[in-house]
């Protein structure tokens, strides 16, 4: 099943990145979820050395997204199942990616939206890299997950706060 999963996800990837020619959509993001989901569980159960915090850290960022997302709805006295415009990828996207030289508007979009993703690919090795090094040890696994919380939530107020070092803005 996983094996499957990484074949499409692979192939997804080639056909449309950097390009964006298709979109896997919200049924493709269930789909790719609800397989994760199952393996991780899985793995676990089957496992019983894989720390049940490898899961956890191994999908920190949409856990936490989900979970920071119905905080800040809450707090602003919505519900949480309205949309908005304040994830996490989508500050970055208007805040932090420059606008690319394009000869139209759409293009200009496409290359903004390519140009976000290595942003969400190095911060979510923030937290794949240690689970997959530290898989088996629980209080290691525990404490990248608070790191993780932790520097997504700095980092979310920074760009909020349009206070984003130079270093992050090409």
């Amino acid at each position: 099943m996983v094996v499957c999963l990484v074949g499409a996800t692979f192939g997804f990837l080639v056909w449309n990145y950097p390009r964006g020619k298709i979109f896997a959509g919200d049924g493709g993001a269930y789909v790719w979820g609800m397989v994760i989901a199952v393996a991780v569980v899985t793995l676990v159960q089957r496992h019983r050395v894989v720390s049940p915090w490898f899961p956890m850290l191994l999908l920190i960022y949409p856990v936490w997204e989900t979970l920071f997302s119905i905080y800040r709805k809450l707090a602003r006295g919505q519900s949480p199942g309205t949309a908005d415009a304040l994830h996490f990828h989508q500050l970055i996207f208007r805040r932090i990616v420059r606008v690319a030289f394009a000869d139209d508007e759409a293009r200009q979009l496409l290359a903004r939206n390519n140009r976000t993703s290595p942003y969400l690919w190095m911060f979510a090795a923030l937290s794949v890299v240690p689970a997959v090094l530290f898989w088996n040890n629980t209080y290691v696994l525990m404490f990248f997950c608070l790191l993780f919380v932790t520097t997504y939530v700095g980092a979310y107020l920074m760009i909020v706060r349009f206070k984003v070092p130079r270093w992050l803005r090409p």
